[in-house]
């Protein structure tokens, strides 16, 4: 009895070693929203901030352009403040549809303020590059997605860090960081601009102060789902055009990332 229980035992750990670990799940684009929580975004200002990611996700027409998409996106959200204050409040959630969006919007609404320090978006980017290689989808585009109210006085430095995480991406993925500078401190989209913004058709959107964040993240988030040209829907108050579908390409596993 023993000698049949030890050989059963055997051969199932054999067959789940076979098996191999789970393929990844094929998505257009990976997408990390980083999320500026330092000191200078007082309560009002970060629920102003955190609205707006909620009210992108819960976008009837956001949500139609991440329906089209093969496969849908993956995204996370994160909240950073000083070089070593990054959370991830939100983990990397396959969102495919109106359902999945209002799920992820809602799981946004449901966090607390993480921090409220210095500003490290460098440190920030540091934090979040690795998950692209480890988490559980395979993505055509890797998008880092930056919002702020200020340049970095705290951690890693930005430009370096921004470098890295492209030279990380495998050979056929595309990989971008995009801004969306709040403004209010006088140079702020240029250094986001020059600092932040990398990769093939990367951007800097400027919200004019944090009652315009609302409408500075649809639009964001807009074309980073649809990043390329043609006519793609934006939401509607924004009244954009010329944004176009970016296929998802060949699926491949996270093993065979360089």
């Amino acid at each position: 009895m023993k000698t049949k229980t030890w050989f059963a035992t055997a051969f199932g750990a054999a067959a789940i070693a076979m098996a191999g670990p789970a393929a990844a799940v094929p998505v257009a684009v990976e997408l990390a929203l980083l999320v500026d929580v330092s000191g200078s975004v007082d309560n009002t200002e970060y629920n102003l901030q955190k609205t707006g990611y909620v009210n992108a996700f819960k976008d009837a027409i956001i949500q139609s352009n991440i329906a089209s998409l093969t496969g849908g996106i993956a995204v996370t959200y994160i909240e950073w403040s000083g070089a070593n204050q990054q959370a991830t409040l939100v983990n990397w959630t396959h969102v495919t549809d109106a359902a999945s969006a209002n799920a992820f919007a809602n799981a946004i609404a449901a966090t607390t303020r993480a921090f409220s320090s210095l500003t490290a978006p460098g440190s920030a980017i540091n934090y979040v590059t690795p998950g692209f290689s480890t988490n559980s989808y395979e993505g055509a585009r890797w998008v880092i997605d930056v919002s702020g109210d200020g340049p970095q006085n705290d951690g890693a430095n930005t430009a370096t860090a921004r470098d890295n995480f492209l030279n990380s991406a495998p050979t056929g993925v595309s990989a971008v960081v995009n801004g969306l500078a709040i403004l209010g401190e006088f140079g702020l989209q240029d250094w986001y601009q020059n600092n932040i913004q990398g990769g093939t058709n990367a951007f800097v959107i400027a919200a004019n102060g944090f009652a315009d964040f609302d409408n500075a993240v649809k639009t964001k988030i807009g074309k980073e789902i649809h990043d390329g040209g043609g006519n793609v829907p934006e939401p509607a108050t924004l009244a954009l055009v010329g944004l176009a579908l970016l296929g998802a390409g060949a699926a491949r596993r996270k093993g065979s990332r360089n």
